[in-house]
């Protein structure tokens, strides 16, 4: 038993000095902001493209085409250069002031995000058939009492599978968010191995802290779909 014991201490002992192990303080704190940008981002990015969402479908050719150009815009250009387009050219040659990269991150997701989910929201309530709208309207109801009480319940059940799928998208989005120094995972990796040159340890392990929350979303979305028949 003695022997067993001190044995099962050396494994212990040579666990913890890992590299993979070493690394893993400093990655946490990377993940700490790279989630901090994404829940900030997509919850601001989902009002946004929320509101976008509903522009695209009102009857207003102003609106309509305004929020048509805003979806257009944002989808065909990389978020890579709307952060750096955020935090060198906006703020700092248009505006004047000074923003920090946390921000900045934060304001590019939200943007990013938001176009992607304003065509989440007009697809999910094109989706809904056009018998449900008449039904409404021969129940009395107006067309916003329809919306709201008929059409927006089912169309947010529809929302919730490329909604997952987008807060995946933009999890992994916010690793390029390094080229403006904001200290998510990947540039909290850069950091430890051009310490400690344990480069592919290193790269192994921000690998795995992503798939440490993408793999568990994407299990949660597939059993919420089926829970909603969805």
């Amino acid at each position: 038993m003695p022997c067993q014991s001190r044995g099962d201490s050396y494994v212990i002992e040579a666990i913890m000095e890992s590299p993979y192990i070493n690394s893993l303080p400093t990655l946490f704190e990377g993940l700490k902001m790279t989630l901090l940008i994404t829940i900030a981002g997509l919850f601001l990015g989902f009002i946004l493209g929320g509101l976008v969402g509903l522009g695209k479908l009102s009857k207003n050719k102003l609106i309509q085409g305004i929020c048509t150009v805003y979806v257009e815009v944002v989808r065909g250009t990389p978020i890579l250069a709307q952060v750096l387009f955020i935090y060198y050219g906006l703020t700092e040659d248009l505006i004047g002031l000074s923003i920090n990269a946390l921000t900045a991150a934060i304001i590019a997701i939200t943007i990013n995000a938001a176009a992607y989910i304003a065509e989440i929201v007009r697809g999910a309530v094109y989706s809904i058939e056009r018998g449900q709208r008449e039904a409404g309207r021969s129940l009395g109801l107006t067309e916003k009492q329809t919306m709201r009480y008929i059409i927006w319940p089912q169309a947010f059940k529809r929302m919730i599978p490329p909604l997952g799928n987008q807060f995946v998208i933009s999890l992994k989005d916010t690793s390029l968010f390094s080229v403006i120094a904001v200290h998510e995972v990947l540039y909290m990796g850069k950091q430890y191995y051009n310490v400690t040159y344990e480069i592919f340890e290193t790269l192994v392990m921000v690998c795995i802290l992503y798939l440490i929350i993408t793999i568990p979303t994407s299990i949660i979305l597939r059993r919420l779909e089926r829970k909603l028949d969805v």
